[in-house]
């Protein structure tokens, strides 16, 4: 139990050689959720998107597939994760992705910049998730998107046990918090088994 532990605590900031363990087995089996979740947001070409809490840097890659000539961007408060999203997108990287180290609850974005932000299997670690909510909203344009994706939806969950630092919510907290953020138009969507995607509008 002790080195399980150890390695699901990775989750939360990936460190050493655990952490890029952690960033491998996250990138292949977060894939299925933001694959589904991504389809419900009807992504468009030439976006400007931003994936907080990026991790191995996967979800921005699918989010490239998906828009042709689009900007991606992403951030992580571990520096394993940015190095690793920078490897994964290397291709790309400093022309249509760009990977800053940093945290959700201050944004290095300038106001109305994103079309789309997305949170893959991350809101658990976000610190103050209030303020956090209002600096997505803050870097969103005025009918931009924010797309949270979560499979542990229950906050009574035993992850919360497992993993420090954790905070667990249902879908249905998210969503009020997404209403008292002042998104709009908020909607969940659930796939069996846990799958979950709470998505707002900017006003």
């Amino acid at each position: 139990m002790g080195l399980l532990k150890s390695f699901f605590n990775q989750c939360a900031r990936p460190e050493g050689s655990l952490g890029r363990a952690m960033l491998c087995f996250m990138n292949y089996t977060h894939a299925p959720l933001t694959n589904w979740g991504l389809k419900l947001v009807n992504v468009q070409d030439g976006w400007t998107m931003l994936d907080v809490g990026c991790g191995g840097g996967f979800t921005i890659r699918r989010l490239l597939k998906r828009s042709k000539d689009a900007q991606v961007y992403g951030i992580d408060i571990s520096e394993e994760s940015v190095t690793k999203a920078r490897q994964v997108n290397a291709e790309v990287l400093d022309k249509q992705v760009y990977v800053t180290q940093g945290s959700a609850e201050q944004l290095p974005y300038n106001d109305e910049m994103f079309d789309l932000v997305t949170a893959v299997e991350t809101v658990y670690f976000w610190p103050n998730l209030p303020d956090c909510l209002q600096e997505v909203r803050r870097v969103l344009k005025p009918g931009g998107k924010f797309a949270i994706m979560v499979e542990v939806v229950d906050s009574d969950s035993k992850w919360t046990s497992i993993v420090d630092g954790m905070t667990a919510y249902t879908p249905e907290q998210l969503k009020t918090l997404l209403d008292d953020a002042g998104f709009i138009q908020t909607e969940i969507h659930r796939k069996k088994p846990t799958y979950a995607t709470i998505m707002g509008v900017k006003a």
